[in-house]
């Protein structure tokens, strides 16, 4: 994972995954993001934790909960401005299951994050991410 901050779309697997989403954007792509972690049972790459943070990201944004915008994120903020929609209580509650899913053991993005003690700017964001999602 190539990462250089602590924000949803500080690393390059989140910022190619809001590449491909806009390709195809829309909330089966979100879904398939979030599945693709609870579906999980082996040992959780970072790279498919970033892919899920990212749409996860994508759900607090559709219902104006907007997180750091930055150069990362404008080209996916533009379609959000345009598509702004009700997100589903299954589809928040599955983000929310992610998110504890990626958190807990056996899941590589905290460990990479927490290397060498605690970061709470990571954890943070992610707290702030999951207020978001719930609006």
């Amino acid at each position: 994972m190539g990462a250089w901050a602590e924000n949803t779309f500080g690393n390059d697997s989140a910022c190619d995954w809001a590449g491909s989403f806009l390709d195809n954007p829309g909330l089966p792509m979100v879904k398939s993001a979030i599945t693709a972690v609870l579906n999980t049972d082996a040992y959780l790459d970072s790279d498919e934790a970033c892919n899920c943070l990212a749409a996860c990201e994508v759900l607090a944004r559709l219902q104006g909960k907007w997180g750091l915008r930055d150069v990362y994120s404008e080209e996916l903020d533009k379609w959000v401005e345009a598509n702004l929609t009700a997100v589903p209580h299954d589809l928040k509650a599955a983000a929310d299951s992610a998110i504890e899913r990626i958190l807990g053991p056996g899941s590589e993005l905290p460990e990479l994050w927490d290397d060498g003690g605690r970061n709470d700017v990571w954890h943070d964001a992610i707290d702030d991410l999951r207020k978001r999602i719930w609006g």
